[in-house]
């Protein structure tokens, strides 16, 4: 199942990710459940957010990925959202 993972950062978190951007790398890497994937960007093109697509038994292991991401456990996000998805296009 594609799950689509739609992350917004805290306000003023930029350091964090860039502190926790090798760490969230090697767990995507390393977990090999991610088709797609790349940061959302504000208005000035700094990064505000994540866009990941998993690929996944479930739902529960969607939340299970989420919640293992280094970014989720240095405190990087102030919501994540994990919804079902249909790659219809690519």
């Amino acid at each position: 199942m594609l799950v689509a993972l739609i992350a917004r950062d805290k306000k003023d978190a930029l350091q964090t990710r860039l502190d926790n951007r090798a760490a969230h790398l090697a767990y995507i890497e390393q977990t090999d459940v991610v088709s797609q994937a790349g940061p959302l960007l504000g208005d000035d093109d700094a990064m505000i957010g994540s866009l990941v697509i998993l690929d996944v038994a479930d739902l529960a292991a969607a939340r299970d990925w989420a919640a293992n991401d280094p970014y989720a456990k240095a405190g990087l996000f102030k919501s994540v959202d994990l919804i079902p998805w249909k790659k219809v296009i690519g």
